[in-house]
């Protein structure tokens, strides 16, 4: 991706996404995220998310909470867990950064939780959750639909930062296919292109 001219791989992409964004938001019922977005609400009052958060983008990103990290979690004083947040959510909000460098600072911070040293699909949420116009959700059916389009996206670390890269280079060179949409919608398209490919 990085010597390739943002046109020669965005304009097909577009093909692909405009099509599943609109096929997501007609299977989708529309009270799906509303868990997501009731804890993007409250992480907006209270500046960080807490155990009782993350459970919650547990459940709604489907994931099973019967593992080794949940257990570290939990057993961490939830004043532990929202101080790690509160500074993932300065990142991801903080406008004086690009979409990436917000996308990076934030994985970063957010590692040092029991469960989110490798892998971003709860800690994408997170992120999203802390800044839902800027970030993005992560999961292996976008993967699937980032390769399907032939872009690139490896699992070197960092892979957060570059995906939110990727999606603003997108959305940056759309040619007025996706006026309005944020990263999250981008999300949702690759997600659903990836879940059901052609």
């Amino acid at each position: 991706m990085d010597r390739e001219e943002p046109s020669t791989f965005c304009h097909p992409a577009w093909d692909v996404l405009v099509p599943a964004r609109a096929a997501y938001l007609a299977a989708v019922s529309p009270h799906y995220d509303e868990v997501f977005w009731d804890v993007a609400q409250h992480v907006e009052r209270a500046g960080s998310l807490g155990k009782r958060d993350i459970a919650a983008l547990v459940v709604w990103k489907r994931l099973s909470a019967q593992t080794r990290w949940v257990t570290a979690l939990m057993s961490l004083p939830d004043s532990q867990v929202r101080a790690v947040t509160e500074q993932a959510v300065a990142s991801v909000q903080d406008l004086t950064l690009s979409l990436g460098e917000a996308a990076r600072a934030g994985r970063s911070a957010i590692s040092e939780l029991p469960g989110f040293v490798k892998g971003d699909a709860l800690a994408s949420a997170i992120l999203t959750s802390a800044a839902p116009t800027r970030m993005a959700v992560y999961d292996r059916r976008v993967q699937r639909a980032i390769d399907l389009l032939g872009l690139t996206l490896t699992d070197r670390p960092g892979r957060y930062g570059r995906y939110v890269d990727l999606l603003d280079t997108l959305l940056k060179n759309s040619g007025g296919r996706a006026a309005g949409w944020t990263p999250r919608d981008v999300d949702t398209a690759l997600y659903w292109a990836g879940k059901n490919p052609e």
